[in-house]
């Protein structure tokens, strides 16, 4: 990781007021290849396995929340290049500013006309819509006016690859924390694309063969979600501590209480990194079974499942227990341990890892 000093507190309240990265953070990104993180090196990549893009995701989430999640999702929607067609592959990936935004959300029609599809709709929480290049977008298949069905009898849903200026940004992501991710909404009202730029993101539909591009969606988001909590996480105990000891500098508490909060504080720093420890483990599992068999069983697919919501889970557990400890300079909002403290409780909203089963 090359200078840390770049992601200073100054340059993420920076990032906070204008709701975007920074272009000083957006530099390196492009320098690194961070949102390439999944992408073939023959198309300017890093082509990195899962094991290997944690890591990344982590340490920059434990540099800025806002960062490490932007990274994180945009990366992720740049992994769709396993499932898309060769024509767009090579004509929109081996750009150096790339950036692929997106939502999950099925909230678009695609007519099918004459050879190509009409698209409509509006779709939320896109993070790093502000300096997108490309944003993808989940829509209904309809034929002359009438739904696609899939085998099963259900709508057929496709993605589809849209350009910058053929969206409209919508300011919808007015929320306390992840504010510089700029997850806004955008919208596409009757516009024409070729047949080529729709996609499925199934493990039998992808286009490329890395291993990385058969590894279930459901098990790699809930993955490279849980270690932007892990390293929210990691900054915040640490400025809470710093935050414990400067308030004893005037304070001046006497042992049993100096005793009391190291208890708690090395306990609860050791329980994290043992369900760290074991989330990692889980997910080299994962990517071991994958790379030799080609798929992975349910059974580490179940183990890494409940390995990312655990995590998650003992997170807010901990942060919840060691936050009072930090006293009134947490509330401040102009603080960094505010601004971590309001990141990491807004990302550990999110509706994937609620729950730790």
């Amino acid at each position: 990781m090359k200078d840390t000093t770049l992601f200073s507190h100054e340059l993420a309240l920076k990032a906070e007021k204008s709701g975007a990265l920074p272009k000083e953070w957006l530099e390196l990104i492009y320098q690194e290849k961070w949102f390439k993180l999944f992408v073939p090196k023959e198309l300017g990549g890093l082509e990195c396995s899962l094991p290997e893009a944690l890591q990344v995701e982590e340490r920059l989430a434990s540099l800025d929340g806002s960062l490490g999640w932007t990274v994180t999702l945009c990366a992720g929607a740049g992994w769709f290049v396993g499932f898309m067609d060769e024509q767009m592959r090579n004509t929109v990936f081996p750009a150096s500013d790339l950036c692929l935004a997106g939502s999950g959300f099925v909230g678009g029609k695609a007519d099918f006309v004459n050879g190509g599809f009409e698209i409509s709709g509006s779709w939320t929480y896109a993070s790093g819509a502000l300096h997108a290049t490309h944003f993808t977008a989940n829509c209904e298949i309809f034929e002359n006016g009438k739904p696609n069905l899939d085998e099963e009898g259900n709508p057929l849903v496709k993605a589809f690859l849209l350009e910058k200026n053929e969206v409209e940004i919508l300011d919808g992501w007015n929320y306390m924390g992840m504010i510089a991710t700029g997850s806004h909404a955008f919208k596409a009202e009757k516009i024409k694309v070729p047949a080529y730029r729709a996609f499925e993101i199934k493990p039998d539909k992808t286009t490329l063969k890395d291993p990385i591009y058969k590894f279930p969606f459901l098990q790699f988001a809930e993955a490279t979600l849980a270690v932007n909590i892990s390293g929210i996480s990691l900054h915040l105990i640490d400025l809470i501590e710093e935050s414990f000891w400067k308030r004893h500098h005037y304070r001046k508490y006497d042992q049993k209480h100096l005793s009391y909060f190291q208890k708690i504080l090395e306990k609860k720093k050791k329980k994290l990194d043992k369900y760290r420890s074991n989330f990692f483990k889980e997910s080299d599992k994962s990517w071991e079974d994958l790379k030799l068999h080609g798929e992975i069983s349910k059974k580490h697919l179940k183990s890494l499942s409940k390995s990312a919501r655990k995590l998650s889970h003992k997170c807010r557990e901990y942060n919840a227990a060691l936050y009072p400890f930090s006293g009134l300079e947490a509330a401040k909002t102009h603080t960094e341990l505010n601004r971590v403290w309001r990141d990491f409780n807004t990302v550990s909203q999110h509706a994937l890892l609620i729950f730790p089963f």
